[in-house]
């Protein structure tokens, strides 16, 4: 497919991938059926934003606060992430595609890890698209693992305290080296970031759009594209059109 032309195009798209269990309710099915539609959904917004030329897409796939649910859909959530990953793998790695995991990892069972650490492996040196997989996820969380990272190496006398800095933080975050997202979509209908990439949404455009995450797909990932280009950001400063008229 040849790529699509958008007046500007982001570095790095976000997803909170929202509403399986009410896509399945709707149709008087279990939650399990939305779960795996979701997964179909996930396939194609990846193939979509590598042919788009999105160089970062992160998908919130299960968070810290997941554990609360059924004990029967968490298992079902883990077997789907596990075929997903043994299915596509292949697939992505001959794409190019480079997978890489933010989230607390070390609390994870040692099948799911193992799972994960292998996607990583395998597809470390890839350098088209690279697929953040949100996995047992906290923002808040992930900001009190940097922040005690940085407390230790105060403590041993590594690091003074004036001298930590955002830029520092930022480097010990899960998402180290990898760029703020410039757009952040949530589907459902709902509008709020749910402990999601709070640190590094300050700058980040959303688009939140009606639909349950299994109706999402390219058609309505390539709309979320152009409403983006047709953003002005500023980020604190002058709009293009104000610092026109300013010269």
């Amino acid at each position: 497919m040849s790529k699509p032309a958008f007046a500007s195009m982001p570095e790095h798209v976000a997803i909170i991938m929202d509403g399986n269990g009410r896509w399945a309710k709707q149709r008087g099915l279990p939650r399990a059926m939305g779960h795996r539609k979701g997964v179909e959904a996930v396939r194609e917004t990846v193939r979509a934003a590598g042919d788009a030329g999105v160089k970062y897409l992160t998908l919130f796939a299960f968070s810290s606060e997941n554990w609360r649910r059924p004990e029967a859909e968490v298992s079902d959530l883990m077997g789907l992430l596990k075929a997903f990953i043994r299915r596509d793998l292949a697939e992505l790695h001959s794409e190019n595609v480079r997978i890489r995991i933010i989230g607390d990892r070390y609390t994870l069972r040692s099948d799911i890890l193992d799972l994960l650490l292998e996607a990583e492996e395998t597809t470390r040196n890839n350098t088209a698209l690279t697929l953040v997989i949100a996995f047992n996820y906290g923002s808040r969380d992930e900001i009190a693992r940097a922040m005690v990272s940085l407390a230790k190496d105060v403590e041993a006398g590594v690091l003074r305290a004036q001298d930590v800095t955002a830029a520092l933080i930022n480097a010990r975050l899960d998402t180290a080296g990898i760029p703020d997202p410039d757009l952040i979509i949530r589907t459902s209908g709902e509008e709020r970031l749910s402990n999601f990439l709070l640190w590094q949404a300050a700058y980040s455009e959303f688009i939140f759009v009606p639909e349950y995450w299994p109706d999402f797909g390219r058609e309505l990932f390539y709309s979320a594209l152009e409403k983006f280009a047709a953003r002005d950001r500023r980020f604190g400063g002058l709009s293009s059109q104000a610092a026109a008229v300013g010269t």
